[in-house]
């Protein structure tokens, strides 16, 4: 019996590789339409199927929450969903497309909803850099946005927002005065991409809606991670009292260097992307 010889090379499998300067780098890539108009499409879809992950994941209450999404072709305005619809029947078509007004310039004929839209388009107007931004009224970052702090670099995941996450440390009411919505843009600063809103909850945002779900995914657990710690280790607790469990962080270089592997657009990309093809998988629906 003849054994196929084996190819006298090959390339790596891996994920990575090493540059000129010995470090490795991460091989993931947005495949963004080069085409504006496939572009909008592009995003559109995976708006949709954002809020269907969030329906998953336990996200959705009542009318709160919204996506928004700057529009490629026409850049001052963008694209947010309608009023008191349920994240998990929400699709492509329900999307209305408004401009810095609150004028409905194309999209479903449908209401969007005022707080959210003042929120969404200060953070448009003051970063041109995103493109979209995601607020939900999930559990534990409802829960921790109470204290009014960030989060520790408490395993690798935490890292995901080392040096880019902002905290608003103020609660004015629901969000109805243009005011609010420039202060949370202020304090989301020049470059960050997240914030934790005190008693009120989470916004994450990137240059795709890809980047801006997965951090929220991404913060919404490191925010569960964090009342676990802290209630492992709070003064009372069976940890504290018998010494024997305390935090461990991760050090500023090492959660520096684990950012730059794990916290890029392109890997925020990667993390949605497995949830964008299993509900892609379960249901097609939401394109339409």
């Amino acid at each position: 019996m003849k054994i196929a010889a084996e190819p006298e090379s090959s390339s790596s499998a891996l994920n990575t590789e090493k540059g000129a300067d010995g470090e490795v780098k991460r091989l993931h890539q947005i495949p963004r339409p080069t085409d504006k108009v496939l572009e909008r499409r592009w995003l559109l879809e995976q708006m949709a199927g954002a809020f269907r992950i969030f329906a998953k994941l336990g996200f959705s209450d009542g009318s709160s929450g919204h996506i928004s999404l700057r529009d490629p072709i026409e850049p001052h305005t963008f694209w947010i969903n309608p009023y008191g619809v349920h994240f998990a029947l929400l699709k492509v078509s329900d999307m209305v497309r408004v401009d810095e007004k609150g004028n409905r310039v194309a999209g479903a004929d449908k209401s969007v909803n005022a707080a959210g839209f003042i929120i969404h388009s200060a953070i448009h107007q003051k970063r041109p850099d995103i493109h979209a931004a995601c607020h939900m009224h999930s559990p534990y970052g409802r829960a921790w946005s109470t204290f009014g702090r960030g989060i520790d670099m408490l395993n690798q995941d935490s890292c995901m927002f080392y040096d880019d996450l902002s905290v608003y440390p103020a609660f004015g009411g629901v969000v109805f005065a243009q005011e609010e919505g420039e202060r949370l843009a202020e304090y989301l600063g020049p470059k960050n991409k997240n914030l934790i809103m005190q008693n009120h909850g989470l916004l994450t945002a990137g240059g795709t809606v890809a980047e801006a779900a997965a951090f929220f995914i991404a913060l919404e657990r490191a925010c569960h991670t964090q009342i676990l710690v802290e209630s492992s280790t709070a003064h009372g607790s069976i940890g504290a009292s018998e010494g024997f469990l305390k935090k461990t962080l991760v050090a500023d270089d090492v959660a520096l260097y684990t950012k730059k592997g794990t916290g890029t657009p392109e890997a925020m990309y990667m993390q949605f992307e497995p949830e964008f093809q299993l509900v892609l998988h379960e249901s097609r629906d939401f394109l339409g």
